[in-house]
């Protein structure tokens, strides 16, 4: 009987471990796209001069403000748009995630 409770238990800390897991693969990746969203509308903000500054470093702040990091950004003043790629960190063994956003056009 003490194996099987034993044995119970166990199993439930893991399915409750890989729940907590989950559930920050999941605000990781919310925070990620909002990262992304707010950056490329300030970078594209920024290259249609309604906003000072670089591009691509209002880009970095407005990401690192939002607790993720800027990986790439593209600036078209021709075409009055931004791309950004964002990568926020998830605590654990679990990748990063990176998402993207395009503003502008």
């Amino acid at each position: 009987m003490t194996n099987l409770v034993v044995g119970f238990c166990s199993i439930v800390f893991v399915l409750v471990a890989a729940i907590g897991s989950l559930s920050q693969a999941f605000v990781a990746h919310s925070r990620a796209q909002s990262a992304a969203d707010l950056a490329a509308l300030a970078a594209a903000d920024a290259v249609r001069g309604l906003a000072t500054g670089e591009p691509c470093e209002t880009a970095k702040e407005v990401a690192k403000r939002n607790g993720g990091r800027l990986k790439d950004c593209r600036a078209s003043l021709g075409e009055q748009s931004a791309y950004v790629v964002i990568e926020v960190d998830i605590p654990g063994p679990l990748p990063k995630v990176r998402e993207e956003a395009v503003a502008g056009r």
